[in-house]
């Protein structure tokens, strides 16, 4: 009887340092960037571009489930394209305490009331390593799951 209680304690144990829930594991894994410096002519200096590792390349043009908060951004046309967040906006990238991983465009299918609680949304992940005016990724016709 004892071994059984702590084969299941153990399991327990295991299941949570790794099964952790598939939002969190999702900004988990967009956390696992490296950079390298690349000269830009147009800006005339060096600057970070992101390689991907082969878990972030595996979910590119995937489907991936993400939790997290919509940041409000000026210059944005509609509650249809905002960017998305794993961290509230007094923790986000843009305040400055967190990575340029932790931040997502979302272009999604249709428009998403702004709120403070954090939500679900889902949608197709794409990469960006070449575009300086858009963050390094993008998730298409996304949907609010909760």
């Amino acid at each position: 009887m004892r071994t059984i209680l702590l084969a299941f304690s153990l399991a327990f144990i295991i299941g949570n340092i790794y099964g952790q829930d598939t939002e969190k594991s999702t900004w988990q894994k967009l956390a696992k960037i490296t950079y390298t410096k690349q000269y830009d002519e147009l800006l005339g200096f060096k600057v970070d571009i992101p390689v991907f590792s082969k878990d972030i390349k595996a979910m590119a043009g995937k489907e991936i489930e993400v939790k997290g908060y919509i940041i409000p951004v000026e210059g944005y046309k509609s509650h249809t394209e905002f960017i998305f967040s794993a961290f509230p906006y007094n923790m986000c990238f843009f305040c400055g305490n967190a990575g340029a991983e932790t931040v997502m465009e979302v272009y999604a299918k249709e428009p998403v009331k702004y709120q403070t609680e954090s939500i679900i949304i889902k949608g197709i992940l794409e990469l960006n390593d070449t575009d300086i005016n858009q963050l390094m990724y993008i998730l298409k016709d996304a949907v609010i799951v909760e």
